[in-house]
C-alpha cells in the first residue's frame, strides 16, 4: 500500500471515529479526493476488518464479542454513558501513539475506544489487561497484543486482574500507559472503584515512561473507593471540552498537560 493511500486511510477511519458511520460524499469533503478513490478506500478497508460499507456510505464494524451484553442494562449504561466524549477522547489519546511504541492500556470503556483508535494503525504494541481491548485488535497482523492473563475481576467485566496480571506487567516496559479512571481529584488523587482494578492500574504505570489519565469530564472532581496514585504521578490528563476553565487552569498549576478533545 502507498503512503498516499495510507495517509487517506488513515483520514477516513479518524472521521468514521469521529463519526461511528459516514457518507461517501462527507468523506469526500474531508478527506479532499474523489468519490471513485473513497470507494476502493472503503473496499480495502472493509477487506481489513475495519468497516462495513453501506448504502451511499460506512460504519465502523464493532466485534461480535459484545452481542451477549447487547440486553445487559449494566452494560448498555456504562456504554452509551458520555458516549461521544469518550469516543472523541480515545481518538486524542490515540493521535499521542507513535510506531514502534510499546503501550499499557488498562480496561474500561474510555480505554476501550483508545484500542478501537488504533485498529488500523501499524507497528504498534499493545498490552492489557482488558479481554475486550485484546479482541478489538485481535485480527490486526500489523499490531502485537499482548493480554496479561489474569481472573475475571468481577462478573459482567471485560477486565482481568490477581497476582498472575501483577506479575506479567512487572516484567514489561512501556513507554505510555494509559489508565481509565473513575474519579481525579487534586487532593485525593487518582481512583477507580475496585482495589484489585486499582493494583492493576498502579503496577502498570510504574512500568512507564509517560502516565496518560483518560476521564471525561465528570469524572474530574470525583473521588472512588480505590486509589490509583496521586496526580503527582500523571504526566497528561486526555478529557472533553466541557472541563470547567477554573479545574482546567488547576490541573495545569500541577504540572500537568491537559488535551481537551
Amino acid at each position: 500500500m502507498s503512503n498516499k493511500i495510507e495517509a487517506r486511510a488513515d483520514r477516513i477511519m479518524k472521521a468514521l471515529l469521529r463519526a461511528g458511520d459516514i457518507s461517501v460524499q462527507e468523506l469526500v469533503d474531508q478527506v479532499g479526493t474523489s468519490s471513485p478513490s473513497i470507494r476502493r478506500d472503503l473496499a480495502r478497508l472493509e477487506q481489513r476488518g475495519l468497516v462495513l460499507r453501506t448504502h451511499g456510505g460506512a460504519t465502523l464494524v464493532e466485534p461480535l464479542l459484545y452481542e451477549p451484553f447487547r440486553h445487559d442494562t449494566s452494560f448498555q449504561t456504562r456504554q452509551l454513558r458520555s458516549a461521544d466524549e469518550k469516543r472523541r477522547i480515545g481518538l486524542a489519546a490515540g493521535e499521542l501513539i507513535a510506531e514502534k511504541e510499546t503501550i499499557g492500556i488498562t480496561a474500561g470503556t474510555t480505554t476501550t475506544q483508545i484500542g478501537r483508535s488504533l485498529r488500523h494503525r501499524r507497528g504498534i504494541t499493545v498490552i492489557t489487561n482488558a479481554m475486550n481491548i485484546g479482541m478489538e485488535l485481535c485480527n490486526q497482523p500489523a499490531i502485537k497484543t499482548m493480554l496479561t492473563g489474569g481472573t475475571i475481576a468481577w462478573a459482567w467485566a471485560f477486565a482481568l486482574a490477581g497476582q498472575a496480571t501483577l506479575n506479567f506487567l512487572k516484567d514489561v516496559y512501556l513507554d505510555k500507559a494509559f489508565i481509565g479512571v473513575t474519579g481525579f481529584d487534586l487532593e485525593r488523587g487518582v481512583t477507580t472503584l475496585e482495589p484489585e482494578e486499582a493494583t492493576v492500574s498502579l503496577t502498570m504505570l510504574h512500568q512507564a515512561k509517560q502516565v496518560i489519565v483518560v476521564a471525561d469530564s465528570t469524572k474530574i472532581g470525583q473521588v472512588s473507593t480505590a486509589l490509583i496514585c496521586p496526580v503527582s504521578s500523571v504526566h497528561i490528563l486526555v478529557t472533553d471540552t466541557r472541563l470547567p476553565k477554573d479545574t482546567h487552569q488547576a490541573i495545569l498549576d500541577r504540572g500537568i498537560q491537559v488535551i481537551l478533545a
